[in-house]
């Protein structure tokens, strides 16, 4: 029986889509890399420079510009299309630009046969992976945001300074949404297996001082930091792509903090948030549901129902 290579579509050849499809191509995760871009120029300049990398790296990958008719028979697409916020706005605020540039991407979609998996990055993550998945009527387990993958490593980072302990050995997750009203369920945080509050109480000559509404800023404000230092996010977003992309391909059942389709879970409807969610090569299998303390829900239904309000809205753009 022939071996069929992986392949993957990228939409979108700017900052953060070449930096996705860098990170496959070095981590070994695909032999097929497509790149689509409405500036044609721009997405064979990148698929060559990738290229070219493949000699000094370990794995063989063909990298090349494309249509959205090499969709047809790709096992994956990431989306990454849209502008980048500027410091004057929040990632919300980016909710009208990227939809008039989405309408054309779904119809190009729609036409092309893909059946695979999508993985959506474009701002505000959450809200347009629900609005793709509705205007092209798609499987919701086969279309997930990246979403607070990455806030949540930022997050893990944070408590690491804070605390001197390895950002491995740290369990945490920013939920919600990957934007202002995400929020941290601080009783699911752990180190080594232990929850962090209990750290607090039992060392609190260690642990005592831990300002956890800071470390959630923190984890909150990442991106931001990366963004007035350089003008956008390349690395960390790449990273979480591949994660997640290893996660599906090598049907790992891993769980990370993705935006999936809420309906019932957590007592919420009709919603994509970010949650703990199991992996596989199906898409998302299951969703883990955390037990959040009371405010912890408050918090994180505030989140859900920013996201709905602004996919009503996406709605009528």
């Amino acid at each position: 029986m022939a071996l069929t290579p992986r392949k993957v579509v990228i939409i979108g050849a700017g900052h953060v889509g070449s930096h996705a499809g860098y990170a496959l191509v070095s981590q070994g995760l695909a032999e097929q890399i497509v790149y689509i871009d409405i500036e044609e120029e721009k997405a064979k300049a990148q698929a060559l420079d990738i290229y070219d990398a493949t000699v000094y790296l370990p794995h063989h990958v063909d990298v090349k510009a494309g249509n959205y008719e090499e969709a047809a028979d790709a096992d994956l697409m990431i989306i990454a299309a849209g502008p980048l916020p500027n410091l004057n706005q929040t990632r919300m605020d980016t909710l009208a630009d990227t939809i008039a540039i989405l309408k054309s991407v779904v119809i190009n979609i729609k036409q092309s046969g893909f059946q695979g998996i999508i993985i959506s990055i474009s701002n505000p993550a959450d809200v347009v992976a629900h609005y793709i998945q509705n205007q092209l009527d798609y499987p919701p387990e086969r279309i997930i945001s990246t979403s607070t993958t990455l806030d949540s490593a930022r997050l893990r980072r944070a408590i690491s300074e804070a605390t001197g302990i390895d950002q491995k050995s740290i369990y945490a997750y920013a939920l919600g949404e990957h934007g202002e009203s995400q929020m941290v369920p601080w009783s699911s945080v752990t180190i080594a297996g232990k929850p962090i509050l209990e750290l607090i109480k039992e060392k609190p000559e260690k642990y005592g001082n831990l300002d956890l509404k800071a470390l959630a800023e923190e984890g909150k404000a990442g991106g931001w930091h990366v963004l007035k230092g350089k003008g956008s996010t390349e690395f960390g977003i790449g990273a979480s792509i591949a994660e997640v992309t290893r996660a599906i391909f090598a049907d790992e059942k891993r769980v990370l903090p993705v935006s999936v389709l809420l309906n019932g879970e957590y007592g919420q409807h009709n919603v994509y948030a970010s949650v703990p969610a199991i992996l596989g090569i199906n898409g998302v299998e299951e969703i883990i549901e955390l037990n959040m303390t009371g405010e912890e829900k408050e918090k994180f239904d505030a989140s859900c129902e920013e996201m709905k309000r602004n996919y009503d809205l996406a709605l009528t753009l």
